[in-house]
């Protein structure tokens, strides 16, 4: 697992080894990427179920000014701390040691986050509860993107019911995919 573009190109990261985590592919990492370059230079993002925080790393290396990550397992913290100090992007980096639901309440600043990225493990639910959370919260607007990753055969019709956003978007992958969607307020 490596970064793949910007000031921390080419640098290795370390994972959290065992089944704690499932480090998304580089090469789906590079296709998520090229779909936000766009939006991605001089953005707020925010980085749900962490892991290793290669996908926030990756961020801040094509540019985003700032990078919340938030993470409940220590070890995964740890392996965090340790990417952001080897890529020399602490300095752009917040890294919160909390059940994601909790820490959304947390959040530091109200200002908007231009992009939040929620990697939960796969089949869990997670998506609906950090949903609901995500629609009154402060630090989003109608142009705020939203990605889930989760595996392709996980069913997102609850969103088009009164879930208060709509999907965008829709990237399928081998055994994954990326839902896109953007609230409506």
């Amino acid at each position: 697992m490596r970064v793949i573009a910007g000031t921390a190109r080419s640098l290795p990261l370390k994972s959290v080894e065992g089944l704690e985590t499932r480090p998304t592919t580089d090469r789906i990492k590079e296709t998520l990427f090229n779909i936000l370059q766009k939006d991605i230079v001089g953005s707020r993002f925010l980085d749900l179920f962490s892991g290793s925080g290669a996908i926030g790393i990756e961020a801040l290396s094509r540019g985003a000014r700032q990078a919340v990550m938030i993470e409940y397992s220590k070890k995964c913290v740890s392996c965090i701390k340790e990417n952001l100090a080897f890529t020399h992007l602490s300095d752009k980096a917040i890294v919160m040691e909390q059940d994601v639901i909790a820490a959304l309440s947390r959040i530091p600043s109200k200002e908007v986050f231009d992009i939040i990225f929620m990697d939960a493990p796969y089949r869990q639910g997670y998506d609906k509860e950090v949903l609901q959370v995500l629609r009154d919260a402060p630090f989003i607007d109608p142009y705020t993107i939203i990605i889930i990753e989760e595996a392709i055969n996980t069913d997102f019709s609850y969103i088009e019911e009164d879930s208060g956003f709509r999907i965008t978007k829709i990237k399928k992958y081998k055994t994954n995919k990326h839902v896109f969607l953007n609230a409506v307020l």
